[in-house]
Order: C-alpha cells, then structure tokens, then sequence
C-alpha cells in the first residue's frame, strides 16, 4: 500500500474512533461497543454510501471517490475546516504540488522584512515550509529565541519546540503548543506528501521525542490562524500573548504570525519591559536550503 495510502486508511479509522455516536445522531442498538467511536456501517450510514464502499476506502485501497462522497465522509466524520481540507490531500482532490526540491530557495521578500521592523513593538515571525523560521525580529527574538544564532537546519519552529529545553522552560502551556506544532506538520505533510525535507523533520522529531512520536501516532490536524500562549519568560516572568496568522497574497508557503498583548494588562507591561531591555536592531534575514542534503 503507498504511504499516502496508508496514511489515508489510519487518518479515518482515528476519525471514526473519536465520534461520539449519541453526538453523530445514531439511536442505540443495544449491541455492546468493544471500541470507542462509530463503526464502519455506522459512518457508511451517515455519508450515504455502501458498508463496502467505505471499508475499502478505509482499507486504503486504490479508489477515488467524488467531491461529494468525500464532502458527505467528512460530515459524518465531524471534521473540522483543516480536517476536511487534509481529507481531500489525502485522497487526492486537491492539485499535488511540485516535488519541493525542484522549486527555488525559499525566501523573504524585501516588504515582509520592512514589515516586521514597522512592528518593533510587538514580536513577530515569519514561518515557511514545515514551520522553518525564515525571519523573526527583535522582539520575536527576545520572547522565543535567537533563531538568526543557531545553524540553518535547526531554524525550525517545530523542531526547537521538541528537542530544546529553552522552548519547554519558556511555555507555561508547552503541550498544548507543541501538539499543536505536531498537528500543523501533520496538515503540511498531507499537502505534499513528496517533500522529502518534511519527512526528514517528522522522522528526527519522531525518533528524538516521545511526546512527538505518541502526538503524531494520533492523526490530527491544525491549520494555525490565531490563539494564546502562556509563556513563563526568564526576564520579565509570566505573560499571555495573543496572535494571529496572516498568509501573504500569491505566496500561500509563507505566514506571518504576529503577537499581542491586551492594553494595560499585566503581559502589556511585562511586554513594554522587554522591549525597553533589548534595546533596537532591525530584523536579520535567515537563509532556508530547499534540502535536508543542502542544509
């Protein structure tokens, strides 16, 4: 079975075992459940197709089903927004894209750079391909880490929030933000299942922390667009911070995430005083190969 396969047929069997049957609608039918979540028959029901037709989809076999079907699987499965999009990856309804090793260096254009200077105040990064950090400017640097410091390959947001004990000291919430790095890599990785890069980083980070391995097993997905994090910060102590994602037109492999505090709260302050200690600089270009090979 190809891996897309595979990763198809383990996707909608996790799916499957997360839905509460009395939420999906289904009256008790007085048989004993000896697993969690609904069967086979029972999401076939709620899409409208054949028990056949859905076992061998979760089988992995070799079959394309319509926008519709897959439409219809995603409901019956209560698949969210990422989840759905990453349904259709797997399946194969949205375009594949280019091996990534043929596209160019990944880089930051000249306004995204006058951008995050413009937003002195506040921390901002700019994420690329599989969360690499491609900029980050002062503040950024000052709230997480020196990113621009550490060698290209480990530039990396998912990879520095698993495999150094700076990220887990630094987030009050850590779990909740690493599995939500798990799950955006896991969204990625359906998305082009031909980079190799990827692949690489999901390997290491699999290898290297349990935490990843047991998150990664589970199957889910995230798509980033805003949220909070609790950071405990080793100079100003405790803060939350808000933050949202914003995709640049025509370059959908590149976000900017910048983060907030509210007005005249405690984190605000806390924020002001970080700023006012690192003093000012401008935003340094960081450099990302196309390659593990080139890196």
């Amino acid at each position: 079975m190809a891996r897309t396969n595979r990763e198809l047929a383990d996707f909608l069997r996790r799916a499957r075992g997360q839905v509460d049957p009395a939420r999906a609608g289904l009256p008790s039918d007085g048989r004993v459940r000896r697993v969690p979540g609904l069967r086979r028959e029972e999401v076939a029901l709620l899409a409208g197709v054949s028990t056949d037709y859905y076992a061998r989809l979760e089988q992995g076999r070799r079959i394309t089903p319509s926008a519709a079907v897959v439409e219809a699987i995603g409901r019956a499965l209560g698949l969210d927004t990422a989840g759905r999009a990453y349904l259709d990856d797997l399946i194969g309804l949205t375009a594949v894209a280019a091996p990534r090793s043929s596209r160019a260096v990944q880089r930051v254009r000249p306004g995204l750079y006058q951008l995050l200077d413009s937003l002195d105040g506040e921390p901002a990064l700019v994420l690329g391909r599989r969360t690499d950090v491609l900029a980050a400017n002062r503040m950024a640097k000052a709230l997480f880490a020196d990113f621009d410091g550490m060698p290209p390959r480990q530039r990396n947001y998912a990879r520095w929030m698993f495999l150094d004990e700076h990220a887990r000291a630094l987030f009050a919430d850590w779990r909740d933000q690493a599995r939500a790095a798990v799950e955006s890599l896991r969204f990625e990785i359906g998305r082009d299942p031909h980079d190799d890069t990827t692949v690489a980083l999901v390997a290491e980070l699999r290898e290297h922390s349990a935490e990843f391995d047991q998150w990664w097993e589970q199957h889910r997905v995230h798509q980033r667009t805003h949220g909070t994090k609790r950071l405990r910060h080793p100079l100003v102590g405790d803060l939350t911070v808000e933050y949202e994602s914003l995709t640049p037109p025509g370059d959908p492999d590149t976000t900017l995430f910048v983060y907030t505090t509210e007005a005249g709260s405690p984190s605000r302050r806390a924020m002001d005083l970080l700023a006012s200690w690192t003093g000012s600089g401008r935003p340094v270009p960081v450099e990302h190969l196309g390659s593990a090979a080139d890196q």
